[in-house]
């Protein structure tokens, strides 16, 4: 059996792997320089190499992520129904949930603010703060990220609501009430921050649109560290712009790179960021995704299919 690995292994992690795998053959190369030619004859790729590439690759039997959203790998033509795709949900946990809290922060103290004030060299005050006790946080997409940062809101004394697709047969203790999608346009208006983790998924694209900018509070805020697709930008801009909305803090963006022309990067109150909530610049993070990587390679070699972390619905993304 052939692996492929296409993340930024370290001498360690390699050693780490191929001792789990002592009978297969590894390949290790730069995701962004592996073209079809490199998967021809690949079982295992470990990486998010190329979508087009993967297409190509005639023997794939099983593809892990370094990335917890899959959705590209979902689409039709991808990956043959019998390919096995599994994710490194939960690896991102601390980097992108510490990333939220810190924004909420930022624009309850409106630090963003005064570091525009800073570069200008002003000193000015900018009136009164809102904190995050005692607010309302609704968290949109209660899965393993979406949880980390709603037990950290809820500890810092914020009413935290979790809004899922379908029914949770369990309430987590650190969520005040736990809610579904259907009931989103009774929700909005009581928050005081909307926080977004949702998957790339067709039914979350412009979830959040005019109409539902409008039923948020004039002193509300929405973070975003899903999917850029699921804000309509134009609505937003509008929002911050008129002042409908308290503020936003996007990590993600729709298209990313964000275009210089976009009026959302000095739209009024508007935090942005180049998708680094995740990425490997903590140094806990990459060192989750390989955990994950080596202990569903030990499974699948072993036959245990159902005892692998992270299994992907192609038909759902997720």
């Amino acid at each position: 059996m052939k692996i492929l690995g296409a993340m930024p292994f370290t001498d360690d992690d390699k050693k780490y792997l191929e001792n789990i795998a002592k009978d297969c053959e590894f390949v290790y190369k730069n995701k962004e320089s592996v073209g079809e030619d490199d998967v021809q004859d690949i079982d295992i790729i470990l990486g998010n190499v190329s979508p087009d590439v993967i297409s190509r690759a005639p023997k794939l039997r099983w593809l892990q992520t370094n990335s917890a959203g899959v959705d590209v790998y979902c689409k039709d033509g991808i990956l043959r129904q019998d390919t096995l795709l599994t994710s490194a949900s939960g690896a991102y946990d601390t980097t992108v949930s510490e990333w939220m809290v810190s924004v909420c922060f930022m624009l309850a103290r409106k630090e963003d603010l005064y570091m525009r004030n800073q570069v200008e060299k002003l000193w000015k005050h900018e009136g009164k703060v809102v904190s995050i006790e005692d607010s309302v946080t609704l968290v949109l997409g209660l899965g393993s990220i979406g949880k980390h940062y709603a037990k950290k809101m809820h500890a810092l004394g914020s009413y935290v609501i979790g809004v899922t697709k379908n029914r949770h047969s369990e309430k987590p203790d650190f969520v005040d009430e736990l809610s579904t999608v259907e009931n989103l346009d009774e929700l909005l208006p009581r928050a005081d921050y909307v926080a977004m983790v949702l998957p790339g998924t067709a039914e979350n694209v412009h979830i959040i649109d005019a109409e539902r900018l409008k039923l948020m509070k004039p002193t509300a805020f929405i973070i975003n560290a899903g999917r850029g697709n699921a804000i309509d930008g134009v609505a937003l801009n509008a929002a911050l712009r008129n002042g409908s909305i308290g503020g936003a803090a996007l990590d993600v963006t729709d298209p990313e790179p964000l275009p210089e022309t976009d009026p959302l990067w000095d739209a009024p109150r508007c935090i942005i960021t180049p998708h680094i909530a995740g990425q490997f610049y903590l140094k806990k993070t990459f060192e989750n995704i390989v955990k994950i990587t080596g202990e569903n390679l030990e499974k699948y070699l072993s036959g245990d299919i159902e005892g692998m972390r992270n299994k992907v619905d192609h038909k759902k993304g997720y």
